[in-house]
């Protein structure tokens, strides 16, 4: 088993709020010393605040050669964190599966009516159809020079275990080697990479047909449903009784007494306002004290009818 480094007393334990995590990376053919690299983290605090936030871990400096895998292993494993505790890890560029189902949540409660939320659903679309991909030419993804990661946690005490054993590492613990057996559990790098690279260039014709023919399946779908929905709201009145106008061949009218009920019900729904601004308020009561004036007058005059009436009435 390799003999882990102790940490190097140079460097500080915390930068700008990030705590310093140091690595050792092994020596390779191409390289055969052994470097240390510097990992950064501190608890996720995105501008959008989500549920998953509160505990994640923020991580800045990922080696060029990361995955799941070693993020995993390099928390479970070598900082001795129980396992089954990570629940994703997502890279800088890649959208994960609890990112994707957060924003599509926050999305909605932003949407606003009109053309912004029909731009939304139609680039929500594409970003589906863009899923269903042609074979993948290269076995794993290489990260940048500083590229981001951010590890979501079952629960926020699995992600402060985390943070304590980083600590741990600034009173004379052992740095943690990058990839310690993770022999054959992760693609090769190097020339086998490139190998392999050089054989997924040229998919088999079956896995061709099958990409394409999924993303066709599924644009046709999204085309029948879309027709569908505009030969729904060429026939049925919206709220106000209108008739939605949309490309396409010409229908029958909608029927009447649906156009009819749909009027009466928004005739119903503003009979609230009519008393909504001041002078309507004053109108009614003037128009109101009009009408007592008439049926007060009327009432005087058959009072006085009635008395005439009196002196002339002779029983027989």
């Amino acid at each position: 088993m390799a003999q882990h480094p102790s940490p190097s007393q140079h460097f500080p334990s915390e930068v700008s709020g990030y705590r310093i995590l140091p690595i050792s990376l092994p020596p390779l053919p191409s390289y055969p010393l052994s470097a240390t690299h510097y990992l950064y983290l501190r608890p996720h605090a995105p501008k959008l605040p989500t549920p998953a936030a509160a505990r994640s871990l923020f991580l800045v400096n990922v080696p060029f050669d990361s995955t799941e895998l070693h993020i995993k292993r390099l928390f479970s494993v070598q900082l001795r964190l129980p396992s089954g505790r990570i629940e994703e890890v997502q890279f800088e560029g890649i959208k994960g599966r609890t990112e994707g189902s957060e924003n599509a949540v926050a999305g909605s409660t932003r949407q606003k009516k009109g053309k912004k939320r029909k731009r939304s659903h139609e680039h929500a679309d594409i970003e589906e159809l863009d899923a269903i991909a042609l074979p993948a030419t290269w076995d794993r993804e290489l990260r940048t020079d500083g590229r981001t990661a951010v590890v979501v946690f079952v629960d926020r005490p699995s992600m402060e275990a985390v943070y304590k054993a980083v600590k741990r590492l600034e009173k004379g613990a052992p740095i943690p080697i990058w990839g310690e057996g993770m022999d054959g559990k992760a693609p090769s790098l190097g020339l086998a990479r490139y190998l392999e690279h050089s054989k997924l260039q040229y998919p088999s014709r079956d896995q061709v047909f099958e990409a394409v023919n999924a993303y066709m399946t599924e644009f046709a779908a999204r085309e029948a449903a879309q027709v569908r929905l505009q030969a729904r709201q060429r026939q049925v009145p919206d709220e106000d009784g209108f008739i939605t106008v949309t490309k396409g061949g010409r229908t029958g009218p909608a029927r009447q007494d649906v156009a009819q009920e749909l009027a009466l019900k928004q005739k119903q729904k503003q009979k609230g306002l009519e008393d909504f601004y001041r002078f309507q308020t004053r109108e009614k009561k003037k128009a109101k004290a009009v009408e007592l004036m008439k049926k007060f007058e009327g009432d005087k005059e058959k009072v006085r009818r009635m008395r005439e009436m009196r002196g002339m009435f002779r029983p027989e």
